[in-house]
């Protein structure tokens, strides 16, 4: 999350007062890591409730995830798919997902989660090549310059029918001011505009946190 779109706060808080049902130990993880350097890297609480509702009305079992930080959206994605929900999840991280790891694991969800450490493009391809192509949902929320690789490895994987949840698609409306050019911008542009053209999906972007893109395989 690079950060929120503009919403008044009193409109904001009426959203999380009238919707919001986060669990104790999601909010704790959302607290404690609202005191890192990088705190605006993880989802907000109502994004991570989007996505487990939409894993539930799947009935989503396999999942694959992009960018695991400390955790936040693996843990609100294990909690939401049950005891036999399994989530392979891409960081490059040890530090930042040692966090995740202890938060799983008091959860009771650290079963359901196989943290793959590295860079996540070489995980996705070799997962490719084993022939893995049955996961129900894929998020992706990591280095924006990779983001046309990311989800063009999470289409091959995932079943006809299946879900990409992308975040960070308006990144602040930078995307859509001409004036800003450093290489996140132009990649995330660009990104845009190729799955607006792309036929192979059905897509929808929604101003939710800080633009999220669904794009559904055909």
């Amino acid at each position: 999350m690079a950060g929120d779109l503009s919403i008044p706060h009193s409109i904001y808080d009426y959203l999380c007062r009238h919707s919001l049902r986060e669990p104790p130990i999601l909010a704790r993880l959302r607290e404690e890591t609202a005191a890192h350097p990088r705190a605006t890297m993880q989802i907000p609480p109502e994004h991570g409730q989007f996505m487990a509702l939409i894993l539930e009305l799947m009935g989503a079992r396999r999942t694959l995830e992009v960018g695991v930080f400390t955790g936040y959206s693996s843990l609100a994605a294990a909690l939401a798919l049950g005891p036999d929900g399994r989530i392979v999840a891409c960081d490059i991280s040890e530090e930042y997902t040692s966090v995740a790891r202890r938060y799983w694991k008091e959860a009771g969800v650290d079963s359901r989660i196989d943290l793959r450490l590295g860079p996540a493009l070489d995980t996705l391809r070799r997962m490719i090549e084993r022939g893995e192509n049955n996961f129900d949902f894929a998020f992706i929320d990591a280095d924006k310059t990779n983001y046309a690789n990311y989800y063009e490895c999470a289409l091959q994987l995932l079943r006809p029918g299946g879900l990409i949840m992308v975040d960070n698609v308006l990144w602040s409306g930078r995307v859509a001011d001409p004036a800003e050019n450093d290489a996140d911008t132009v990649a995330l542009r660009r990104f845009n505009e190729k799955l607006h053209g792309d036929s192979r999906i059905d897509l929808s972007m929604i101003p939710l946190g800080d633009g999220v893109t669904l794009a559904r395989k055909r």
